[in-house]
């Protein structure tokens, strides 16, 4: 479980970047803007809401437990 939330979270990094690569590119020069941005915020929004489903579905299975703050 571990592995699948540092995966998932190195994605949404990565598609956060993605996006602010985007924002700095697109529509330089004259042309025209793309849809690139919106789609890899779009993408890091997805994909912070599966990880957060899967999360509580891990919890609600027993596969992970809280731990609390001592």
């Amino acid at each position: 479980m571990k592995i699948l939330i540092a995966v998932a979270f190195i994605g949404i990094l990565a598609a956060l970047g993605t996006a602010g690569l985007w924002m700095l590119r697109d529509g330089r020069d004259g042309k025209p803007k793309t849809k690139k941005m919106a789609n890899a915020l779009a993408v890091r929004v997805g994909l912070s809401v599966l990880l957060f489903l899967c999360i509580l579905i891990s919890y609600k299975l027993g596969w992970i437990q809280p731990t609390g703050i001592r």
